[in-house]
């Protein structure tokens, strides 16, 4: 260890990494060092070796005085190692962090692994030996006048400053971003807390000052991260969706009971008419239930209550309907959607096809597999498809007769 010497962490001119490893605790000769575990760097031309912690402490030894090494395998609770022997340390050595030592080898004991390939380059670099081709000097100066002395951090040091610089950077840009959505939950908030009617005037006229919020959100997201594709956007709006209800109908806050099921059966009409519209008119009551108790939060809803609150769906007027196939599966469904335009669907895709199976017809219409089948089988009640069920599964065909 009296061959090593304190060093900046620099690299100088002419010298190139070559490899890092964490993890590594020094030994002298036998003994542990009375450094602490840390980041060994093999150079073209030096070894160095800096603390993980104190980022200060570097010391290094030039290749030159390298012997030979070897291999020490791991053992049981013993990491590997590899054993470097030194010529004499010089009588004009620099001051290091040993000044006497009784051995005449050190070794590298790897915590985290990577001794082999370590190994394999210390190898090329002492076949290669390129400090006796391309001699180093100086660190790089950088500027003029007072801050001429200053040197251009190129070694490990100087990546890690620019790495931080960029995280700090980008956490700036993070912050920013989320400040205008701060803004634009304001908003929302403050709706929550004022009637309906003075609601509706409030957001008329802070309509442009959201819309432009929103527009700064994602100008900022597209000069950071490029071009917003089409799927990103579609998945934004997901996001958006999945922050939930503001004001959710609970039993605390309307009671239980008749009146609290009517409540509920307004606020699922006003939420289920885009998601209805966007999925061809009709979702399974276990899509309903599951959208719904997303979009509540914390705030749960029971499948009781919401077969309950979707039964008064037709007494209330509301635009949509609770229906029970013959099968016995649930669906909510717009009034909109009759039943003679999903015959119609039915038929029709199965003629073009000449057969379709409940998994086709799913696919060609987006629809799930379930509300596929039944919409055939209702075809088929009607009369106008006819099944041929058989090994391969069920298939539906016209009804010629």
């Amino acid at each position: 260890m009296d061959r090593f010497v304190w060093a900046n962490g620099l690299l100088e001119m002419n010298e190139t990494l070559v490899i890092q490893q964490r993890g590594v605790r020094l030994y002298d000769g036998e003994d542990k060092a009375k450094l602490d575990v840390g980041v060994v760097l093999l150079s073209t031309h030096r070894l160095l070796w800096r603390d993980q912690k104190n980022h200060e402490c570097c010391i290094c030894i030039h290749l030159s005085q390298i012997i030979f090494f070897e291999e020490q395998a791991a053992g049981i609770g013993k990491s590997a190692k590899i054993v470097i022997h030194l010529h004499p340390a010089p009588e004009n050595k620099e001051p290091g962090p040993y000044q006497h030592s009784k051995y005449s080898f050190i070794k590298l004991s790897f915590k985290e692994h990577g001794q082999i390939e370590f190994y394999r380059r210390l190898t090329e670099e002492m076949t290669q030996k390129h400090w006796e081709n391309t001699p180093v000097s100086q660190p790089i100066p950088t500027g003029i006048g007072p801050k001429a002395g200053r040197t251009r951090a190129v070694g490990i040091v100087g990546i890690e400053r620019k790495l931080e610089k960029k995280r700090k950077e980008t956490d700036k840009n993070i912050s920013e971003a989320f400040e205008d959505l701060s803004k634009l939950m304001e908003k929302v908030t403050m709706v929550k807390f004022i009637g309906l009617d003075s609601a509706n005037l409030y957001l008329s006229l802070q309509a442009k000052e959201m819309v432009e919020v929103s527009k700064s959100i994602a100008n900022k997201i597209k000069d950071k991260q490029g071009d917003i594709t089409e799927d990103e956007t579609i998945r934004f709006k997901s996001y958006l969706l999945s922050m939930g209800i503001a004001n959710p109908v609970t039993r605390e806050t309307h009671g239980s009971g008749t009146k609290y099921h009517i409540q509920l059966a307004k606020q699922l009409g006003d939420m289920l008419q885009a998601p209805l519209e966007e999925r061809g008119g009709m979702m399974t009551l276990t899509e309903v239930y599951c959208l719904v108790n997303r979009a509540r939060g914390m705030e749960l809803l029971s499948p009781e209550d919401l077969v309950n609150a979707c039964k008064l769906f037709e007494s209330l007027k509301l635009p949509l309907r609770l229906r029970v196939f013959d099968s016995g599966v649930m669906v909510v469904q717009l009034q909109s959607h009759s039943e003679e335009e999903m015959i119609a669907s039915a038929l029709d895709n199965v003629s073009d096809k000449g057969s379709l199976t409940a998994e086709e017809f799913a696919k060609l219409l987006g629809l799930s597999v379930l509300l596929a089948k039944e919409r055939l089988l209702l075809a088929e009640k009607m009369g106008h498809l006819c099944r041929d069920d058989s090994v391969e599964g069920l298939r539906f065909y016209p009804n010629l007769f």
